[in-house]
Protein backbone atom coordinates (compact mmCIF):
# COMPACT_ATOMS: atom_id res chain seq x y z
CA UNK A 1 0.00 0.00 0.00
CA UNK A 2 1.16 3.34 -0.89
CA UNK A 3 1.85 5.74 2.53
CA UNK A 4 -0.15 8.97 3.08
CA UNK A 5 2.08 11.90 1.67
CA UNK A 6 -0.51 14.31 2.85
CA UNK A 7 -3.06 13.53 5.94
CA UNK A 8 -5.21 16.30 6.83
CA UNK A 9 -7.27 15.71 10.06
CA UNK A 10 -10.38 17.90 11.18
CA UNK A 11 -9.28 20.97 9.84
CA UNK A 12 -11.17 23.95 11.20
CA UNK A 13 -9.77 27.26 9.52
CA UNK A 14 -11.56 30.00 10.85
CA UNK A 15 -11.62 33.91 10.67
CA UNK A 16 -12.62 36.52 11.99
CA UNK A 17 -14.58 39.57 10.34
CA UNK A 18 -15.41 42.49 13.23
CA UNK A 19 -17.33 41.08 15.64
CA UNK A 20 -18.36 37.82 13.31
CA UNK A 21 -16.64 34.57 12.57
CA UNK A 22 -16.90 32.10 10.06
CA UNK A 23 -15.31 28.85 8.63
CA UNK A 24 -13.66 28.97 5.53
CA UNK A 25 -13.22 25.03 6.51
CA UNK A 26 -15.14 22.98 8.40
CA UNK A 27 -13.82 20.10 9.85
CA UNK A 28 -12.63 18.73 6.80
CA UNK A 29 -10.48 15.51 7.01
CA UNK A 30 -8.74 14.04 3.07
CA UNK A 31 -5.58 11.95 2.80
CA UNK A 32 -3.85 11.63 -0.52
CA UNK A 33 -1.29 9.02 -1.00
CA UNK A 34 1.45 8.87 -2.70
CA UNK A 35 1.55 8.88 -6.64
CA UNK A 36 -1.83 10.28 -6.90
CA UNK A 37 -2.82 12.99 -9.18
CA UNK A 38 -5.69 14.94 -7.44
CA UNK A 39 -8.03 17.69 -8.68
CA UNK A 40 -9.67 19.97 -5.89
CA UNK A 41 -12.42 21.72 -7.22
CA UNK A 42 -15.29 24.26 -6.03
CA UNK A 43 -17.04 27.14 -6.91
CA UNK A 44 -15.37 30.75 -5.64
CA UNK A 45 -15.46 30.95 -1.35
CA UNK A 46 -16.19 27.02 -1.46
CA UNK A 47 -12.73 27.16 1.04
CA UNK A 48 -10.67 24.69 -1.98
CA UNK A 49 -8.37 27.93 -1.93
CA UNK A 50 -7.65 28.56 1.78
CA UNK A 51 -7.42 24.37 1.88
CA UNK A 52 -4.34 24.96 -0.70
CA UNK A 53 -3.05 27.04 1.67
CA UNK A 54 -3.24 24.35 4.30
CA UNK A 55 -1.64 22.09 1.92
CA UNK A 56 1.12 24.48 1.05
CA UNK A 57 2.32 25.74 4.35
CA UNK A 58 1.45 28.71 3.57
CA UNK A 59 -1.28 29.23 6.49
CA UNK A 60 -2.12 27.49 9.77
CA UNK A 61 -5.47 25.83 10.93
CA UNK A 62 -7.25 27.18 13.62
CA UNK A 63 -7.60 23.67 14.84
CA UNK A 64 -7.12 20.59 13.88
CA UNK A 65 -3.49 18.15 12.10
CA UNK A 66 -2.10 18.57 9.04
CA UNK A 67 1.03 15.80 8.50
CA UNK A 68 2.53 16.62 5.71
CA UNK A 69 4.76 13.13 4.40
CA UNK A 70 4.32 11.94 8.00
CA UNK A 71 5.64 15.18 9.38
CA UNK A 72 2.96 17.11 11.89
CA UNK A 73 3.25 20.80 10.44
CA UNK A 74 0.29 22.17 11.68
CA UNK A 75 2.29 23.46 15.13
CA UNK A 76 5.55 24.66 13.28
CA UNK A 77 6.69 28.44 13.46
CA UNK A 78 6.94 30.21 10.59
CA UNK A 79 10.84 29.23 9.63
CA UNK A 80 10.04 25.83 10.36
CA UNK A 81 7.06 25.75 8.05
CA UNK A 82 9.64 27.63 5.26
CA UNK A 83 12.29 25.02 5.63
CA UNK A 84 9.27 22.29 5.23
CA UNK A 85 7.95 23.84 2.33
CA UNK A 86 11.19 24.04 0.29
CA UNK A 87 12.06 20.40 0.96
CA UNK A 88 8.55 19.26 0.54
CA UNK A 89 6.94 21.39 -1.98
CA UNK A 90 7.09 22.30 -5.13
CA UNK A 91 4.56 25.27 -6.11
CA UNK A 92 3.18 26.27 -9.74
CA UNK A 93 0.94 29.30 -9.80
CA UNK A 94 -1.39 30.65 -12.60
CA UNK A 95 0.18 34.03 -13.08
CA UNK A 96 3.98 32.26 -13.50
CA UNK A 97 5.57 34.07 -10.59
CA UNK A 98 8.61 34.51 -12.55
CA UNK A 99 11.12 37.11 -11.61
CA UNK A 100 11.10 39.09 -15.17
CA UNK A 101 14.68 40.38 -15.73
CA UNK A 102 16.26 37.08 -15.00
CA UNK A 103 16.73 33.75 -17.59
CA UNK A 104 14.86 30.63 -17.58
CA UNK A 105 17.60 29.27 -15.81
CA UNK A 106 17.81 31.60 -13.06
CA UNK A 107 14.34 31.20 -12.13
CA UNK A 108 14.72 27.57 -11.91
CA UNK A 109 17.36 27.71 -9.64
CA UNK A 110 15.79 29.68 -6.93
CA UNK A 111 14.88 27.45 -4.45
CA UNK A 112 17.98 25.85 -4.41
CA UNK A 113 19.58 29.57 -3.62
CA UNK A 114 17.31 29.06 -0.34
CA UNK A 115 18.20 25.78 0.05
CA UNK A 116 22.12 26.65 0.14
CA UNK A 117 22.87 24.35 -3.18
CA UNK A 118 26.32 25.07 -4.51
CA UNK A 119 26.19 27.14 -7.55
CA UNK A 120 27.32 24.13 -10.22
CA UNK A 121 24.80 21.65 -8.70
CA UNK A 122 22.43 24.58 -8.91
CA UNK A 123 23.34 25.27 -12.59
CA UNK A 124 23.32 21.44 -13.81
CA UNK A 125 19.74 20.73 -11.95
CA UNK A 126 18.11 23.33 -13.29
CA UNK A 127 19.71 22.48 -16.85
CA UNK A 128 18.16 19.25 -16.32
CA UNK A 129 14.78 20.11 -15.33
CA UNK A 130 14.28 22.84 -17.76
CA UNK A 131 15.17 19.78 -20.33
CA UNK A 132 12.47 17.81 -18.71
CA UNK A 133 9.95 20.34 -19.99
CA UNK A 134 11.47 20.14 -23.08
CA UNK A 135 12.98 23.81 -22.76
CA UNK A 136 16.91 22.89 -22.67
CA UNK A 137 17.17 25.08 -25.60
CA UNK A 138 15.80 28.23 -24.24
CA UNK A 139 17.59 28.45 -20.85
CA UNK A 140 18.66 31.68 -21.69
CA UNK A 141 15.78 33.32 -22.56
CA UNK A 142 13.65 36.24 -20.33
CA UNK A 143 10.31 35.54 -19.43
CA UNK A 144 9.52 38.63 -22.29
CA UNK A 145 10.89 36.20 -25.03
CA UNK A 146 8.86 33.16 -24.09
CA UNK A 147 5.24 32.37 -24.49
CA UNK A 148 2.70 31.71 -21.71
CA UNK A 149 3.06 27.91 -22.05
CA UNK A 150 7.12 28.51 -21.99
CA UNK A 151 6.50 30.18 -19.12
CA UNK A 152 4.37 27.65 -17.01
CA UNK A 153 7.28 25.00 -18.20
CA UNK A 154 9.69 27.29 -16.24
CA UNK A 155 7.86 27.60 -13.11
CA UNK A 156 7.01 23.73 -13.31
CA UNK A 157 10.86 23.03 -13.81
CA UNK A 158 11.22 25.26 -10.96
CA UNK A 159 8.75 23.00 -9.27
CA UNK A 160 10.68 19.86 -9.22
CA UNK A 161 13.88 21.25 -9.34
CA UNK A 162 14.32 20.26 -5.50
CA UNK A 163 12.89 17.00 -6.29
CA UNK A 164 10.02 17.33 -3.84
CA UNK A 165 7.99 14.65 -3.67
CA UNK A 166 4.63 17.05 -3.78
CA UNK A 167 3.84 19.47 -6.58
CA UNK A 168 1.13 21.83 -5.78
CA UNK A 169 -0.53 23.63 -8.50
CA UNK A 170 -3.21 26.98 -8.42
CA UNK A 171 -4.75 27.05 -11.34
CA UNK A 172 -2.21 26.41 -13.43
CA UNK A 173 -3.80 26.76 -16.82
CA UNK A 174 -5.87 29.80 -15.65
CA UNK A 175 -3.82 32.23 -18.01
CA UNK A 176 -3.35 29.42 -20.78
CA UNK A 177 -5.57 29.05 -24.34
CA UNK A 178 -6.75 25.34 -24.73
CA UNK A 179 -3.77 24.33 -26.67
CA UNK A 180 -1.03 25.45 -24.61
CA UNK A 181 -3.63 23.92 -21.49
CA UNK A 182 -3.18 20.74 -23.27
CA UNK A 183 0.18 20.33 -23.80
CA UNK A 184 0.89 21.78 -19.79
CA UNK A 185 -1.31 19.47 -18.30
CA UNK A 186 0.25 16.88 -20.69
CA UNK A 187 3.36 17.96 -19.00
CA UNK A 188 1.70 17.67 -15.05
CA UNK A 189 0.70 14.11 -16.24
CA UNK A 190 4.43 12.83 -17.15
CA UNK A 191 5.64 14.20 -14.06
CA UNK A 192 3.15 11.97 -12.37
CA UNK A 193 3.45 9.09 -14.47
CA UNK A 194 6.63 8.92 -15.23
CA UNK A 195 8.61 10.71 -12.30
CA UNK A 196 6.17 9.68 -9.58
CA UNK A 197 5.25 13.27 -8.34
CA UNK A 198 2.13 13.65 -6.11
CA UNK A 199 0.20 16.58 -8.15
CA UNK A 200 -2.67 18.19 -6.21
CA UNK A 201 -4.41 20.64 -8.68
CA UNK A 202 -6.79 23.65 -8.14
CA UNK A 203 -8.93 24.03 -10.91
CA UNK A 204 -12.51 25.68 -11.71
CA UNK A 205 -12.45 23.72 -15.60
CA UNK A 206 -14.00 20.38 -16.13
CA UNK A 207 -11.58 19.21 -18.95
CA UNK A 208 -8.85 20.13 -16.84
CA UNK A 209 -10.11 17.99 -13.93
CA UNK A 210 -10.35 15.05 -16.39
CA UNK A 211 -6.16 15.04 -16.88
CA UNK A 212 -6.54 13.93 -12.71
CA UNK A 213 -7.20 10.54 -11.60
CA UNK A 214 -8.86 12.06 -8.35
CA UNK A 215 -11.09 14.88 -8.27
CA UNK A 216 -12.16 16.52 -4.78
CA UNK A 217 -15.28 18.93 -4.66
CA UNK A 218 -15.23 21.52 -1.75
CA UNK A 219 -18.43 23.51 -1.32
CA UNK A 220 -18.76 26.18 2.22
CA UNK A 221 -16.27 25.10 3.25
CA UNK A 222 -16.88 21.10 3.34
CA UNK A 223 -15.60 18.19 1.39
CA UNK A 224 -19.07 17.61 -1.11
CA UNK A 225 -17.59 14.60 -3.12
CA UNK A 226 -14.39 12.72 -3.62
CA UNK A 227 -14.22 10.40 -6.49
CA UNK A 228 -11.27 8.17 -7.90
CA UNK A 229 -11.52 7.37 -11.44
CA UNK A 230 -11.97 3.67 -12.59
CA UNK A 231 -8.51 2.57 -14.45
Amino acid sequence: MAENVIEVQHLIKTYQTGDTSFNALNDVSLTVKKGEFVAIMGASGSGKSTFMNQLGCLDKPTSGKYYLDGIDVSTMTSDELAVIRNRKLGFVFQGFNLISRTTALDNVQLPMIYAGVKEEERIERAKAALKVVGLEKRENHMPNQMSGGQQQRVAIARAIVNDAPIILADEPTGNLDTKTSIEVMEFFVNLNEKHGKTIVLVTHEPDIAEYCKRVVKFKDGNIESDITKRL
